[in-house]
């Protein structure tokens, strides 16, 4: 039927499908609020979450719009496939553009501020640790008495009381037991209590358990004891013990050991002498001087193993004698390197560090 007579069919350009306009409708809707995204995106992490929402190639909208169009009739299909390639071509060209806009406001006269390398300013100098002070003197302690045949051992910092004190001859009411001059530890009810070792004695003790005359060992590492932490003395600090069991041993023997030792670790012409004193392990008993630079320095304490010592191991007194000595490690490191006070040791402080 004719227009003039009336006819209701449309022409063939002015069908529109309802569900074609419906795609048309939400492909423009989809580009004006990638355009929106797209625009608000001020960096790189921004500009990514909105790629990721609007092409994402698992959830995307536009991934979710293809959908749309598979249902799309035969005959519509052209055209919602042209309008969807359009709206792809202009979202990936609008995410284009943002990454040069976002890339040219992080750049300064055409270099990436983030990522520039100035090759003119000079490198970095890499910072290489060297080995502490306390360590350098104990290698080297531990040296030179290998040069006379000892061993250097050591044994557990917690221990017993058998080994702190009663194996040293140390009696049940000497004042050196009080828990005011020892760090006691917590045991279960009925235990016997332990300790944090006040000495490297006891090394001594549990290597001459095992074995057997002749011995000849030093025994290095950590000690504790209650006192107040000034220039002089520490809570915690390092011993070095020597101990030597052999038949005839005498006192010229362990004076000419420690001669040896604070010739070779302080250098130069080093002359020791002996005070009469006294230590429940040894008897005799002396103090230790040694004369460097000009004067006395009090250095440790030394004697003759305590018969009774030897016995406590099962060694026989009559057939053997042996001598022993202590020293403390941040003392002699004081005294070689000139430090006043010993708590320099522990303060971590670089700049003295260095220094070693």
């Amino acid at each position: 039927m004719s227009a003039e007579t009336g006819s209701t069919e449309p022409s063939e350009n002015a069908v529109v499908s309802d569900l074609l306009a419906s795609f048309l409708s939400e492909t423009d809707s989809l580009c004006t609020a990638a355009k929106t995204a797209i625009a608000a995106a001020s960096d790189e992490s921004m500009l990514e979450k909105a790629r990721i929402e609007f092409l994402g190639a698992r959830s995307g909208r536009l991934k979710a719009m293809t959908q749309l169009l598979s249902g799309l009739t035969a005959v519509d299909r052209p055209a919602g496939g042209k309008q969807f390639n359009e709206a792809k071509a202009t979202i990936t060209a609008l995410f284009s553009a943002a990454r040069e806009r976002i890339a040219a406001a992080q750049t300064k006269d055409g270099l990436a501020v983030v990522d520039a390398i100035d090759v003119t300013l000079p490198g970095e100098r890499v910072r290489i640790g060297h080995v502490h002070p306390l360590t350098q003197t104990i290698r080297r302690v531990q040296e030179i008495m290998s040069r006379l045949g000892f061993e250097s051992v050591d044994g557990p910092e917690v221990e017993d009381q058998w080994h702190n004190f009663e194996a040293l001859a140390i009696g049940a009411e000497h004042p050196a037991r009080d828990p005011l001059d020892n760090f006691y530890l917590a045991v279960a009810q009925g235990t016997e209590p332990l300790l944090l070792r006040s000495q490297t004695s006891t090394v001594q003790i549990r290597v001459m358990e095992k074995r057997r005359p002749p011995l000849r060992i030093v025994s290095l590492g950590r000690v504790y004891r209650p006192d107040t932490a000034d220039a002089t003395h520490y809570p915690m600090f390092h011993q070095v013990e020597g101990l030597l069991i052999e038949p005839g041993t005498t006192m010229a023997h362990l004076k000419s050991v420690l001669h040896f030792f604070a010739s070779s670790f302080l250098g130069g012409d080093v002359r020791v002498r002996f005070r009469p004193s006294f230590f429940p392990f040894t008897e005799p008993s002396v103090e230790v001087d040694m004369e460097w630079d000009g004067r006395w320095i009090e250095m440790g304490g030394a004697g003759m193993v305590d018969p009774a010592v030897l016995e406590s191991v099962g060694y026989d007194p009559d057939a053997v004698s042996g001598f022993a000595f202590g020293l403390g490690v941040e003392r002699i490191a004081a005294r070689r390197y000139g430090v006043a006070d010993i708590r320099d040791f522990y303060r971590n402080d670089v700049r003295f560090l260095e220094q070693f």
